[in-house]
């Protein structure tokens, strides 16, 4: 067990406990870092503390970091469309339908049991035993590139950039509705909805910043085909940010009260580019998932 202990200096009074810590301490990211302090086992001056606590000069933080548990998630076989893979991280390209890493009610199936069965050991720990090598993460009707990291200086770099927003994703989708403009950008903060928790909503008050890129690639009579670029990473960004303009996704059931002419399962919306600075050698890494087939066959549907 590998323990911490460290004398509050005057140059960190009154930051946040969870801000400080990760400043200390480079090894841990600060999402582990919350989660240490939600389970009590950081203390301050033998007490433990809330997130939100500020800490004071001269005070004594310390804390144990728990065994590591092993993953209750089993290791599955299933095939797995990798874009890029060497020692430090892989990207696949995940289907329609598949969860990213296990859930309530989702245990199986997970493109993390498939990563543990082809990785072996081989995935960074810092995201949990639930989430290991996962750095980020699309929902499970969007299809396309998710990179995922084998070791923990790896998932560092990765999540640093997406933190930084170095991190290039170039998505695909289609929404319904013509839009006018060739392109745009909508700069609105997403958050939890007001009333309904399970959703994703423009948020004023409570909602972080976000900001998505778009451009018409092709229109249609009654959809337009689009590229949208994310600038920020919040959940559901895309499929909130075109429904705030009118102009919501195709299939999207969520966000959407428009049905659908043709059967579909979920949104039109692919992760087609991702783009990153490797991690062992600093160099620019590109991948370019094809657009799945249900996705060609419906392009080729609204063309005629």
């Amino acid at each position: 067990m590998e323990c911490f202990r460290f004398e509050i200096t005057e140059e960190l009074e009154d930051e946040r406990i969870d801000k400080c810590l990760a400043m200390l301490i480079d090894s841990l990211s600060r999402s582990f870092i919350q989660k240490l302090i939600k389970d009590q086992h950081v203390l301050v001056d033998g007490v433990p503390v809330r997130g939100s606590y500020r800490v004071r000069a001269d005070e004594t933080v310390e804390f144990t970091l728990p065994e590591a548990v092993q993953p209750d998630v089993v290791p599955e076989d299933i095939p797995l469309d990798i874009l890029y893979e060497d020692s430090d991280v892989i990207v696949v390209n995940k289907p329609k339908g598949m969860v990213v890493h296990p859930a309530a009610g989702h245990y199986s199936g997970t493109l993390v049991n498939g990563l543990l069965f082809h990785c072996k050991d081989g995935l960074s720990g810092i995201n949990g035993v639930l989430r290991p090598g996962i750095v980020h993460r699309i929902d499970r009707d969007t299809t396309g590139s998710v990179i995922a990291c084998k070791n923990d200086a790896a998932h560092r770099c990765i999540a640093e950039q997406l933190k930084e927003h170095s991190l290039v994703r170039r998505y695909r989708a289609i929404c319904c509705g013509v839009l006018p403009e060739e392109e745009g950008t909508i700069d609105k903060p997403v958050g939890r909805h007001p009333t309904d928790r399970k959703k994703m909503a423009v948020n004023e008050r409570n909602g972080k910043r976000a900001v998505t890129h778009y451009r018409v690639l092709q229109r249609f009579r009654d959809y337009t085909y689009i590229e949208c670029v994310l600038e920020t990473g919040r959940t559901h960004q895309i499929r909130v940010h075109m429904a705030s303009i009118g102009h919501p996704l195709l299939g999207d059931q969520v966000y959407s009260n428009r049905k659908s002419p043709f059967r579909l399962q979920g949104q039109v919306l692919h992760a087609k580019l991702l783009g990153f600075l490797h991690p062992s050698t600093g160099e620019y890494v590109e991948t370019d998932a094809p657009l799945p087939e249900y996705f060609e066959h419906l392009l080729k549907i609204l063309e005629n």
